[in-house]
Formats: C-alpha cells, sequence, structure tokens
C-alpha cells in the first residue's frame, strides 16, 4: 500500500436513491416512505468516512436533475467526496439516478427489494471519465475499491473496473474487490461478465466472495454442495470456499468471507472467516438484532478496510467489520456513521452501557 495518499479509498459507484416504508409495511399498501441516496459502495465508504479518513466515489451525474442535486448533498452530509463528472439527462426518456425500493420485513416475513435501473446513466461510464492516472499516478489512493454491483451493470462499467484495477496496481494502490454476486444482474450474462469478473480477481489484493467466481468457473452447484447445520460446521465450510478462491486466485494476498445465520428476519449472527497470507483467521457469529439488514455487509467491508489502513491484525479487522455490520443492522438507513472506533467495538460487549 502507498505510504503517501490523497485519498484513503476511493471507489467508483452508480449513485442512486431508494425508498423504504416506515414502520415495517409493505411497499403496495405504504403511503409514507423513507428517501436516502444510495449504493453498496458509498455505503462502504460512509464507515471510514465517518471515521476521518478522506474518501471519494467516482460517479456520473444526470445534468440538472434534482436527484443528483439531492445525492450529492447526502454525500457531502456523509463526508464523500464525489466527481464532477455530469452528462445531459436528455429529457424524459434519457438517462437518470436508479431507484431502489425496498421493504424490511418483519418476523417470518423476510425483506423485498425491487431495483428500477432502466436508462442508470452509469451503464456508459468508462474509467477515463475518472481520469485515472491523475488519481493514482499525482493525488494518490491507498486503496481502490470494487463493487460486483457496479462492475454488473453492463460490459462498459466491468470494463471500467478493471482498467481502475490495472492502473491502480501500477501505481501501488491496493485493490479490494467485492464480488457482490446478484443473481438478477448476472441472469443470462455470465458469458459476458465472468471473464472479466475473473480478470478483476486475479488483480485484486483484497477479495470478497471470490469462492462464487471459482464455482462458476468449475461448473459446481453452489457452496460446492456442502451444508452447514451449525455455527462450528459454517465457520469450517467458510475456510474451505476461502481455500478454494485462493487455489483459483493465487496472487490475491487475503481472502475474506462473512458467516451469516438468519434465525429470523430480525434477529442474525453475523460472524467472518479471512485467509491471508495463507493464515486462517476466525471471528465466531455474534447474535445481533436486526431493524434492516440491508447495507450490513457493505458496512462490514468499510470496516475491514478502514482496519487495514489502520494496521491493525486480522482478528481485529475481522471483528471492527462484524461490528460496522451489526451497528448498520440496527439503523433505518442502509449506512453507517460511527462515532468513533470504540461505539463499534462496545456493541460485541455482553452489555450496553450510556455513553455519557
Amino acid at each position: 500500500m502507498r505510504s503517501s495518499y490523497t485519498y484513503a479509498i476511493v471507489s467508483p459507484t452508480s449513485l442512486g436513491y431508494r425508498i423504504a416504508p416506515t414502520e415495517y409495511r409493505q411497499v403496495f399498501t405504504s403511503d409514507t416512505f423513507f428517501l436516502q441516496a444510495t449504493s453498496a459502495e458509498s455505503n462502504t465508504l460512509s464507515v471510514p468516512a465517518a471515521l476521518g479518513l478522506k474518501v471519494k466515489a467516482l460517479s456520473k451525474f444526470a445534468e440538472g436533475d434534482p436527484m443528483a442535486r439531492f445525492i450529492r448533498r447526502d454525500m457531502r452530509s456523509r463526508g464523500i467526496e464525489v466527481s464532477d463528472v455530469e452528462v445531459p439527462q436528455d429529457g424524459p426518456w434519457g438517462v437518470r439516478h436508479p431507484c431502489n425500493i425496498a421493504e424490511n420485513g418483519f418476523g417470518s416475513r423476510g425483506p423485498r427489494v425491487v431495483n428500477d435501473r432502466a436508462g442508470e446513466l452509469s451503464r456508459t461510464v468508462c474509467a477515463e471519465d475518472f481520469c485515472p492516472e491523475k488519481l493514482f499516478g499525482e493525488e494518490g489512493v491507498a486503496i481502490l475499491h470494487l463493487s460486483g454491483l457496479f462492475c454488473a451493470l453492463s460490459a462498459e462499467s466491468a470494463r471500467c473496473g478493471l482498467e481502475l484495477a490495472k492502473c491502480a496496481k501500477k501505481h501501488g494502490t491496493l485493490v479490494s474487490f467485492d464480488t457482490n454476486y446478484r443473481p438478477s444482474l448476472w441472469k443470462g450474462r455470465e458469458a459476458e461478465l465472468l471473464p472479466i469478473f475473473d480478470e478483476i480477481a486475479s488483480c485484486s489484493d483484497i477479495l470478497f466472495g471470490g469462492d462464487i467466481l471459482i464455482e462458476k468457473k468449475l461448473g459446481e452447484p453452489p457452496f460446492f454442495g456442502l451444508e452447514f447445520p451449525d455455527t462450528k460446521s459454517r465457520l469450517s465450510g467458510a475456510e474451505i470456499l476461502l481455500r478454494k478462491a485462493r487455489e483459483g486466485y493465487p496472487d490475491v494476498e487475503t481472502f475474506v468471507s462473512t458467516v451469516r445465520e438468519v434465525v429470523t428476519v430480525n434477529r442474525h449472527a453475523f460472524g467472518a472467516v479471512s485467509l491471508s497470507h495463507g493464515i486462517i483467521t476466525t471471528f465466531d457469529p455474534h447474535t445481533m438484532p436486526v431493524y434492516d439488514r440491508i447495507g450490513g455487509g457493505d458496512a462490514f467491508v468499510g470496516g475491514y478496510l478502514y482496519g487495514t489502513l489502520m494496521g491493525w491484525p486480522e482478528k481485529k479487522r475481522l471483528a471492527f467489520g462484524c461490528g460496522c455490520a451489526a451497528f448498520v443492522s440496527g439503523l433505518a438507513d442502509d449506512y453507517g456513521l460511527p462515532a468513533s472506533e470504540e461505539q463499534i467495538f462496545d456493541l460485541q460487549r455482553d452489555d450496553a452501557w450510556t455513553s455519557r
């Protein structure tokens, strides 16, 4: 990782907005909705931004669109710098920012999410939109974080991710890649996406969820047919998956996998396992109440990358990432702005005292 840099983390993203019913209601029965700016990558950036690190979201904006202005303002309020790339909206049939429509679920009724991505402007993004040589070569970046959600938008966005990764590596920037696999985005497009995702994973330093790419390359059943009847076997299974991923991507330094057990919609256990430089590290699942699970995985990545930048030992990085996931899972927002490191670690104590 570079010793001097302007930005701790940068991440290409398609910034949009999310609407969710209030009070655990269903979308079609609601007349009051909660609105916020969103993207998987900005959710990840929110954690290190809140803790004082300089981060930047690389995104396009629709010129003159009031939602673009809303999104910019929301990002500024979180401490996230955004790129200044604007494109003409081109009227009602032109490009726009994506809309995420989500309901939380409660008890045994699971959460439901619908994405409206028609006309999404970031599907035409390219690496040159963000001047990569200036960004990585002159300004300097410690970590480039890529998400499979952004890279799966289109062939163009996938190539953008790959080109940014190659430029970052050339200038000594660590590359983090969360495969963030979504069947709905991959449907009918595996032949297009898998080779580019495979190449991005191959040049990554930190890889989250790499086992899904190995499964697809080998044509294996999901999770290689493994079953996880209890916590111990889930952790052992995660270790097997990480070692499988390492076989497929031998140049990657660190592989990370989360372990989530769903007791009910509103009560989960969340842990993590990593394989770094050949050494397995485990953070056992901790039970956590869940208000809304959306964004928890992104927060884990943000917490883990923050620990990486702080130079923490592996177990502490995993613990902090899991703490960030628990923090966000207790919020209506799909991102978290922790007040301090201590606030996150306190979530994993057996008691929760008022901080005065």
